[in-house]
């Protein structure tokens, strides 16, 4: 029976490692892994996800528009699709997270989402808030704050590297702008 994971962190714990390793295993057993990926996310190219040690793959594209059950079905209509893992799952919209899960639910497709649970203010992404509410499995991945504790708030930084508490929610950026940091540190850092 497939299921709806939602694998979630801080920056740099992993992510997108731990999802290239999966579609790796799926694809060594002969199967048909499909991943997909933010097209707002472009730090590295677009239609491509890579991580931080040098593992990349290209990826279908998903914008808020995006019916992902339909592009999926039609995906899987023309040759079966085993696994569908998504990066960046944060930007999902509301409605593509119950599309996710109709492709689990109807397609018996197991659907695996990599995404960061919150934003530099420590509020909820609206995909993430989705996939906690209605993904049948949470795995949280963990890193580690410059104090040895677990990371688990995100601090957004100005160009001289003072923590900001104020902006738009989505800034794509990479470690130059983005620190993981415990609950501790980021509270002191917002002070």
């Amino acid at each position: 029976m497939a299921q709806l994971y939602f694998y979630y962190s801080a920056m740099n714990a992993g992510k997108s490692t731990t999802m290239l390793q999966s579609a790796f295993n799926y694809k060594e057993r002969g199967m048909n892994p499909v991943i997909f990926t933010a097209k707002i996310d472009n730090r590295f190219g677009e239609g491509k996800v890579s991580s931080r040690i040098g593992l990349e793959a290209q990826a279908e594209l998903f914008m808020a528009d995006t019916n992902l059950y339909a592009y999926i079905a039609d995906l899987h209509s023309n040759q079966k699709v085993h696994c569908v893992l998504i990066d960046e799952s944060q930007f999902l919209t509301k409605t593509q997270v119950q599309q996710i899960s109709d492709v689990v639910d109807q397609l018996n497709i197991p659907v695996l989402c990599y995404g960061l649970r919150t934003d530099f203010r420590g509020e909820l992404f609206i995909g993430a808030q989705y996939l906690l509410a209605w993904a049948d499995k949470l795995i949280e991945l963990k890193t580690v704050c410059h104090c040895g504790r677990k990371a688990n708030m995100v601090l957004r930084t100005d160009e001289s590297g003072n923590a900001i508490a104020d902006g738009a929610q989505v800034e794509i950026g990479g470690n130059d702008r983005y620190v993981s940091v415990c609950r501790k540190h980021y509270k002191q850092a917002l002070s």
